[in-house]
């Protein structure tokens, strides 16, 4: 009797021990880019977009078939005609101090917003009304056809749509927030956040998840982990070290030349986090000479060669798009290469000639290089040289993606420091169509930063997204398409995937595209 009573109490010991264990575990885990501020409108950064996801939530977001599903919404009714829409939040929604989730939290959310995401203004552009019915019921009134108003509500990327409370959601758009105060699974631990160290979020044991298993960004949001710590390791020999030892849990986009080693580690696994993968950006500064001329942008798709682009990185040929011309990624629905030229060998001779059309006399070209980024650094220092045999004067300046991030706002002339080019890695969710597409849009006024300008390029976008008709919106996605390839927003440098890695008892990642940790388990 007394053994059985001591096996018992020991069993229990070591349930509850393991209970405990379990309810207060850590996940360590390195993201791109470590977090350096924290609104979401006023940053397209994807480290904000990242910090979004742990601590606000979204009125719809989309499944892992990209279908845009009622989130904090628990109803949504739309006119025969498509232009009222009704919606209704779920019942017992809170923020993180305690207060109700409200219409007017959501309302003031989506307003802040549209100041900012080009998804946002093209919805606002359609808007003739946003009124408050009741605490938990909104609605949006539309002056003209806005077919995508669901997929614009559940921006998952860019300037992604998080609602936040009212009180936070008034301040003005110019104005960054510094209260991260969501209703999201997580909450952020402010007084724990240091700068090119860590930050951290501890589960929000209020949340509500939906029923439904999670699916993409969709679904139940159920986090099993006790405390999320974000932690900033730019070297990436010193992160694999450190998945390598258990001294961390993720990495999610780790250098590809250190892949196979991770691989060879039995206590560790790969997995493509972004199935459809990822394109390398050359963001071009159209305000500034000579690539405010048509003639000098069409001289670098002569220049950019993508497969010697993505050599260079270091991307295996398996992970690796050999050659792709599409805006809106290629091995998907919207493919096209309407118009497309270059890119698949350079044309010194034509680009050149290109140059000298546009007036090119030598002055020197900025080309901002955020070397704490593997893939940054290895694609703007190929292309770099490239651009440099045609003829160009370049000055690459080396900094971390968080100054990149803030000296490419500037619109002074290089020699006041300002800038020609940047790279930046866009995932599949920030180009996938002309509606979200975010460097591709070209307003003129209030663009983002390169800040093309072309009128004729922005009414075949707006034509895309108000077309109900299928047969009849690809034919107009075809010429958005071929018109890109003449005002070149920006240069797509190449289309790969990579691989994150984890440690092996590391348990419910799934291919979300962005980093997400709900529904995750750490054994």
């Amino acid at each position: 009797m007394r053994r059985r009573w001591l096996g018992a109490v020991a069993a229990a010991a070591i349930s509850l021990t393991a209970g405990l264990a379990q309810a207060q575990s850590t996940l360590r885990v390195v993201l791109i880019n470590d977090l350096a501020s924290l609104d979401p409108v006023q940053s397209t950064a994807a480290f904000v977009r990242n910090h979004g996801f742990m601590v606000y939530d979204q009125l719809f977001a989309l499944d892992s078939q990209g279908v845009a599903r009622p989130q904090m919404v628990d109803t949504h009714v739309a006119s025969a005609d498509g232009l009222l829409h009704r919606f209704t939040l779920r019942e017992g929604l809170s923020f993180h101090d305690g207060q109700p989730v409200r219409a007017a939290d959501a309302v003031a959310s989506i307003r802040r917003w549209t100041q900012r995401d080009i998804v946002g203004r093209a919805l606002a552009a359609a808007t003739a009304g946003m009124e408050v019915v009741d605490d938990r019921t909104f609605t949006i009134t539309l002056s003209r056809p806005f077919a995508l108003v669901t997929e614009a509500l559940a921006r998952p990327t860019a300037s992604a749509l998080f609602v936040m409370p009212e009180r936070i959601a008034q301040t003005p758009a110019t104005t960054a927030i510094a209260d991260a105060t969501g209703s999201g699974p997580f909450i952020f631990q402010a007084s724990q956040w240091r700068v090119g160290d860590r930050a951290v979020y501890t589960r929000n044991p209020n949340y509500r998840p939906r029923a439904e298993a999670a699916d993409g960004l969709a679904g139940g949001k159920v986090v099993n982990v006790d405390r999320v710590e974000w932690l900033a390791m730019p070297d990436p020999a010193t992160a694999a070290a450190a998945l390598q030892s258990g001294e961390i849990d993720f990495i999610e986009q780790p250098s590809p030349d250190i892949v196979p080693t991770l691989e060879r580690n039995r206590n560790i696994r790969t997995m493509a986090l972004n199935p459809v993968g990822f394109m390398v950006w050359l963001r071009i500064n159209h305000t500034q000479p000579p690539f405010n001329h048509p003639a000098a942008r069409q001289a670098l798709l002569h220049l950019v060669n993508q497969q010697e682009v993505l050599q260079a990185v270091g991307i295996r040929p398996s992970e690796q798009v050999p050659y792709c011309p599409a805006y809106f990624f290629c091995n998907t629905p919207l493919e096209s290469s309407a118009g497309a030229q270059g890119l698949r060998e350079a044309n010194m001779d034509r680009a050149r000639a290109l140059l000298r059309e546009a007036g090119y006399n030598g002055q020197r070209i900025v080309f901002m290089n955020a070397a704490d980024s593997p893939i940054n650094n290895a694609a703007t220092l190929v292309m770099a040289q490239a651009f440099q045999r045609a003829g160009l004067n370049m000055d690459v300046p080396s900094m971390d993606w968080a100054t990149v991030t803030q000296r490419r706002n500037r619109r002074e002339p290089v020699d006041q420091g300002g800038w020609n080019f940047f790279v930046t890695v866009a995932n599949v969710l920030d180009g996938q169509n002309p509606l979200t597409n975010l460097y591709l849009a070209s307003p003129c006024e209030g663009g983002l930063t390169g800040w093309p300008c072309d009128q004729q390029l922005e009414d075949l976008r707006r034509s895309w997204w108000e077309e109900n008709d299928a047969a009849r919106r690809q034919d107009i996605l075809h010429r958005v398409h071929a018109r890109a390839y003449e005002v070149l927003p920006y240069i797509n440098a190449g289309q790969f995937r990579t691989l994150a890695a984890h440690r092996a008892n590391i348990e419910g990642l799934r291919p979300t595209t962005v980093p997400v940790f709900w529904g995750v388990t750490k054994r």
